[in-house]
C-alpha cells in the first residue's frame, strides 16, 4: 500500500514539475523572441502581459522610455492605448443599458439633437450600437482632427460634410470620429463628461490608479514613454506628442502595464471584477457579439498569416477565427506609439502589447506568440520572423514608390506662374484652410494654423514640402489653374482645397 501511495505520488509531484517547467518554458520562449524582435524591429520600449484563467502568467518590460534619456520602461510607465481605448467607451456605453437609461437599438439623435450626418435617412436611423461598429456608411474624415485644432464640437459637427459611401450598415469604414459622438452621448445620458464616467465606473473598480482618461495629465502624473518613428533615411527619432483629447473616446487613454493586467483578468472573467459584476452577463456578451462583416479591403494584412474563414468586427473590437477559436482583437497606433490588446474568451486568455515605436508589428507577433503558447501550448512558428518578413514587404513597397516619385520627376520644368501667384488662401468646407504665402524663394504652407510646411518646386505646378517633423514625410501640393491660366485650387492630403478670390 505504502508502495502504491508512493508511487501515486511521485507521479503527482513529476506531473506538476512538468507542468511548472512547461509554464516557465513558455514564458521564456516568449520571452526570447520579444528580445529578438526588438532589435530588429528596433523598438526603443515595450511592454507586454498574457492573463489565463484569471491570473497573471506572463508580464514583463523591456527596454527604455526614451532613445535619449535611457531611462528604463517600467511595470508602472504610462504608455497610449490609442485605439484600444474604443473597447472602454463600448464598455460605458454597456454599463449605460444595464442602468436602464439607454437601449442599444435606441436612435442617436433622440440623446444627442445635434448629431448629423451628410444623408438625412442615415442621420435619422443611427442607433446607438452602430457608433461603435464602423458601418454607417459614411467615409472617413480623420483629418479633420489629424490637421486641425478644432473642439470636439467643431468637428462633429464638420464631419456632417464627410460623404455617403455605401447603404446604412452596408459595408465597413472605420470612423474614429463615431466614437467621439459615443463620447459625448455618455455625457448627454449620464450627466458626465465620459473621461469622468470612465474613471469612476470602469479604472476605479478596477483599481487602475495610473490609467489617465486625459492625454496631457500624464505631465503631471511622470513616468510615462516618448513616441518614437523609425525613419527610411534617419533611423529611429523621437517625434511629438500626439495630445488630441478632443477626440480623446477614440483613443487618448493612457495606462500602465500594471493597471492594463487588471483590465484584461476582468476581460477574462466575463465582466466580473472579483466578486463585482460591472456588466451584466448579456451585455457583456453583446459587446463581443459580431456587428459588422469586414471585407478584404478592410482585414489585418496578418491575415495572409492566419488564414481566417471570417472577419467581423464587435463593439470596440476586430474579429476573427483562430485555431478554430474566436480571437477578438484590437489595435491601438498614434503618431510614435503602438498597442494591441487580444482575448481568446473561450480559452480563458488574453495578451496586451504596448511599444512606443511606430508601426512596431512585432505587437502582432507577441499576440499570436502568446496565445499559441498559453492557450494551445504550441511552440511550432516562429511568429516573430513571419511578421518581420511580412512587414519587410511593405516596407520595400513604400521605399520603391518614393523611388518611383523621383524618378518620375520632370526635371528642368517651370511653373506656369511666378510663386506670388499661387499665394493665396485655399478653402475646404470640412477640412478648413491653407495659407499660402512666399518666403525666401519657396512656399510657406499654413494649415488651419495648426501645421506648418515650406515647399519647394518639383515640376510643373507641383510643389513638396519639407519632412514633416511628426509623421516623418514630404508631401506633395498639386495646383490647378483655371480658364483664364490663375489657380483655381489646390490638392494636398488627397482633398481639394478651392482658391478663395480676394
Amino acid at each position: 500500500m505504502r508502495k502504491i501511495l508512493f508511487t501515486i505520488l511521485a507521479t503527482t509531484l513529476c506531473l506538476s514539475t512538468a507542468f511548472a517547467l512547461t509554464n516557465h518554458s513558455k514564458i521564456n520562449k516568449l520571452d526570447a523572441m520579444i528580445v529578438a524582435g526588438m532589435k530588429d524591429w528596433k523598438v526603443p520600449g515595450l511592454a507586454a502581459v498574457v492573463v489565463k484563467d484569471g491570473k497573471v502568467v506572463f508580464k514583463k518590460t523591456y527596454g527604455v522610455k526614451d532613445i535619449d534619456t535611457k531611462e528604463p520602461v517600467d511595470e508602472d510607465t504610462l504608455f497610449n492605448m490609442a485605439s484600444t481605448t474604443k473597447a472602454l467607451i463600448a464598455i460605458s456605453l454597456g454599463i449605460l443599458v444595464d442602468q436602464g437609461k439607454i437601449n442599444w437599438e435606441d436612435k442617436v439623435v433622440n440623446h444627442f439633437a445635434s448629431f448629423k450626418l451628410s444623408d438625412s435617412y442615415i442621420t435619422a436611423d443611427a442607433r446607438v450600437k452602430d457608433l461603435l461598429s464602423h458601418n454607417l456608411g459614411i467615409g472617413n474624415a480623420d483629418l479633420l482632427w489629424v490637421i486641425n485644432n478644432l473642439t470636439t464640437a467643431e468637428i462633429i459637427n464638420k464631419f456632417q460634410y464627410a460623404e455617403k459611401k455605401y447603404p446604412l450598415r452596408g459595408g465597413f469604414q472605420y470612423q474614429n470620429i463615431m466614437y467621439v459622438v459615443a463620447g459625448e452621448l455618455i455625457e448627454s445620458v449620464s450627466g458626465q463628461h465620459w473621461t469622468r464616467f470612465v474613471g469612476e465606473n470602469i479604472l476605479k473598480p478596477l483599481g487602475m490608479t495610473r490609467t489617465q482618461t486625459k492625454s496631457k495629465n500624464i505631465k503631471k502624473m511622470g513616468n510615462y514613454v516618448t513616441p518614437h518613428v523609425n525613419d527610411f533615411e534617419d533611423g529611429v527619432v523621437k517625434v511629438g506628442y500626439t495630445f488630441t483629447d478632443q477626440m480623446g473616446a477614440a483613443g487618448m487613454i493612457w495606462s500602465s502595464l500594471n493597471d492594463i493586467s487588471k483590465y484584461l483578468i476582468f476581460l477574462v472573467n466575463d465582466g466580473v471584477n472579483q466578486s463585482e459584476t460591472l456588466l451584466k452577463p448579456e451585455t457583456f456578451q453583446y459587446l463581443f457579439k459580431p456587428h459588422s462583416l469586414l471585407t478584404d479591403g478592410t482585414v489585418y494584412p496578418t491575415n495572409v498569416l492566419t488564414k481566417p474563414k471570417w472577419n467581423t468586427y464587435g463593439l470596440g473590437w476586430f474579429q476573427q477565427d483562430y485555431r478554430d477559436s474566436k480571437l477578438d482583437f484590437h489595435t491601438g497606433s498614434i503618431s510614435g506609439l503602438v498597442a494591441i490588446a487580444g482575448v481568446m474568451r473561450e480559452h480563458d486568455m488574453a495578451v496586451y502589447v504596448f511599444a512606443n515605436l511606430d508601426h512596431a508589428e512585432l505587437r502582432h507577433a507577441i499576440m499570436y506568440k502568446a496565445i499559441d503558447l498559453f492557450a494551445f501550448n504550441d511552440n511550432s512558428r516562429d511568429w516573430h520572423q513571419e511578421v518581420f518578413d511580412l512587414y519587410s514587404g511593405f516596407k520595400e513597397k513604400a521605399i520603391a514608390l518614393l523611388n518611383k516619385r523621383n524618378e518620375d520627376r520632370v526635371l528642368d520644368t517651370e511653373t506656369s506662374l511666378s510663386l506670388e501667384q499661387y499665394a493665396g488662401s485655399y478653402q475646404n468646407e470640412m477640412l478648413g484652410e491653407i495659407e499660402i504665402n512666399v518666403n525666401d524663394g519657396q512656399l510657406q504652407i499654413d494649415v488651419n494654423n495648426y501645421l506648418s510646411f515650406v515647399a519647394k518646386h518639383w515640376h510643373y505646378d507641383t510643389f513638396i514640402t519639407n519632412k514633416d517633423p511628426k509623421w516623418r514625410v514630404k508631401l506633395m501640393l498639386q495646383f490647378n489653374l483655371n480658364e483664364l491660366g490663375k489657380t483655381a485650387d489646390l490638392k494636398m492630403f488627397g482633398e481639394t482645397f478651392v482658391k478663395i478670390e480676394q
